[in-house]
């Protein structure tokens, strides 16, 4: 048999291509099918061989690119001291991937990320930065059904001209405790449905101390955001306990709890309303009530409406007394908010009380 040129074998390929049968082909050219199936196979490896190498290439540009952005943004020169660079290299820490900063910079990673632990302070700049993030992040999260990941979220991020790597949101995300839907959604469905919506939006009690409502806000002053805690009890929509602290940690759910446990001193069985929170639904949180007989109930995802009291009083803090003033200070920020909730219990009245102060209505119901 002759040999068959590289043009009658492009021709039967293309013939393949455009959706004619190997049978039909071989049956017409007198063409093996073998051969004409090995033609395809090699025609088949040469093409994904040749759209890997294209997608290497495109990669090796943009990381070029990202490396001249670098070089323009950072502010020093390759040849410069190592603590000059570090200094530098500091201020674009989470907006480029940690690998590329320091391979553009040649400095080594280990001694870029010790001088970042280094400098963790409570009040700089990279504090700031993740809490600004955080809130970013968060919001994107839930404007998107929780559906997206860290690198959807990144992308979003980017799109909002807000510089920021992959690695950086995947942290700060899992710090946050947000996982998209998509990932375990089976075994996020089984672990919900053992979350109990006791109160089921029926925010009534009545007695003191029979069911509490807690929830987290933040506020921006000046260059920091600070996120306030309160407890509530439903009797009385008195406060029966708040902090405030620059993270949105267990810690600040926790210690406000426990100074609610110390004012109150609530009988076994108090039912605990929160929404579900990263911080709310911590192990460390979860056992901590658990101690103490507290029963935890649980908002459904994406329902505020289930949390409806803690959200009113936030929205109450905020319009009638934090967005009517002009902070001077930290010291000032906590003074206010601490003179609003007194405010709040002894002397603002509430509808649900009958027009009496959370206070007013709990003197009556004791001497009862």
């Amino acid at each position: 048999m002759n040999k068959i040129s590289d043009y009658k074998k492009q021709k039967i390929i293309k013939r393949y291509l455009n959706g004619e049968k190997v049978e039909q082909i071989a049956k017409s050219t007198k063409v093996s099918k073998s051969a004409i199936y090995s033609w395809i196979r090699q025609y088949n490896e040469k093409r994904d061989n040749i759209a890997s190498e294209i997608e290497t290439l495109k990669k090796l540009v943009e990381r070029q690119q990202m490396m001249i952005e670098i070089l323009k943004t950072v502010g020093c020169l390759v040849g410069a001291p190592l603590k000059e660079k570090l200094s530098a290299m500091e201020k674009l820490y989470g907006k480029y991937n940690n690998h590329l900063l320091c391979e553009t910079l040649e400095v080594d990673r280990g001694t870029f990320l010790n001088h970042i632990k280094r400098n963790k302070g409570e009040d700089n700049w990279y504090n700031q930065r993740r809490e600004e993030l955080k809130i970013q992040i968060q919001k994107l999260f839930e404007e998107n059904n929780q559906i997206y990941g860290s690198k959807k979220i990144t992308a979003l991020l980017k799109k909002q001209y807000v510089n920021v790597s992959e690695e950086m949101v995947r942290e700060l995300m899992n710090e946050l405790g947000l996982k998209s839907i998509r990932t375990n959604s089976k075994k996020e469905y089984v672990k919900e449905k053992r979350k109990r919506n006791i109160l089921k939006q029926q925010f009534n009690a009545d007695a003191p101390n029979k069911v509490w409502v807690s929830d987290v806000t933040v506020f921006s002053y000046g260059d920091y955001y600070y996120y306030i805690c309160a407890i509530i009890d439903l009797f009385s929509r008195k406060v029966v306990a708040y902090g405030i602290s620059k993270h949105n940690s267990t810690q600040i759910v926790k210690s406000t709890m426990k100074r609610a446990i110390t004012a109150r001193k609530p009988s076994p069985g108090l039912i605990f309303h929160t929404d579900n929170g990263s911080n709310f639904c911590s192990r460390t949180f979860e056992k901590y009530l658990k101690e103490n007989e507290i029963v935890h109930s649980f908002s459904r995802s994406g329902t505020p409406h289930d949390n409806a009291v803690a959200e009113s009083f936030f929205s109450s803090l905020k319009r009638e007394e934090l967005y009517r003033r002009k902070i001077n200070s930290e010291a000032e920020l906590y003074r206010i908010i601490d003179k609003y909730i007194n405010f709040y219990n002894s002397e603002r009245l509430h509808s649900a009380n009958h027009y009496k102060s959370p206070d007013e209505y709990e003197d009556e119901y004791n001497k009862k």
